[in-house]
């Protein structure tokens, strides 16, 4: 009996997610790229990073990472979690709304249930940070940026939370929702996929 190769150990069920996430549909504001993916918090990872740009300017930026373990996680409930952040630059007045992280909150979850990304175990939190300079730093201004951390145990295919991780990035950057029936491009890949 031979020694078996890491790849022999990959279980098919994290290769499929993996390729799912590759093939998902995003918005063609989005563009990802594959980084790497924590080791510690589960036996099989695979992390992608995105930025959303418009007119060459970065406007959000997320992590979106897979999550698997075999042998079930009962924190999870289940074998697989994903594990998500987005941030994005606001403007003073939308960060002092105090109905901004409830909406935030709704803006993953809507877009989950848009795409059909059924899940269970969501859990995360919405940070608005607002930043103003004082002293030598006072020509700089005043920036607020919102944050989206969220993890939820998938109970279908990864594309459609991958997908619903864009549009989460999208409505972050204050892009509009497209139009019901619009079907994006597929998305832009950056590095080596």
């Amino acid at each position: 009996m031979g020694v078996r190769s890491e790849i022999d150990r990959t279980p098919p069920a994290f290769t499929a997610a993996v390729e799912q996430v590759g093939r998902a549909v995003l918005r063609p504001e989005v563009a990802v790229d594959t980084m790497p993916a924590p080791q510690r918090i589960a036996p099989f990872a695979h992390a992608v990073s995105g930025d959303v740009s418009l007119g060459g300017e970065e406007v959000g930026t997320g992590r979106f990472i897979v999550l698997h373990d075999p042998a079930g996680n009962d924190a999870w409930g289940g074998t697989f979690r994903c594990v998500t952040f987005a941030r994005a630059d606001v403007e003073a007045e939308m960060a002092a709304d105090p109905s901004l992280p409830t909406v935030g909150w709704s803006w993953l979850t809507d877009a989950l249930d848009s795409h059909g990304g059924e899940f269970t175990a969501p859990s995360g939190s919405v940070t608005v940070v607002h930043t103003e300079g004082f002293g030598e730093m006072a020509a700089d201004g005043a920036d607020a940026q919102v944050e989206v951390r969220a993890s939820w145990t998938p109970t279908s295919d990864m594309g459609p939370h991958v997908a619903a991780w864009a549009d989460l990035l999208c409505a972050l950057a204050g892009l509009p929702p497209l139009a019901p029936g619009v079907i994006p491009l597929q998305p832009r890949r950056r590095g080596g996929r």
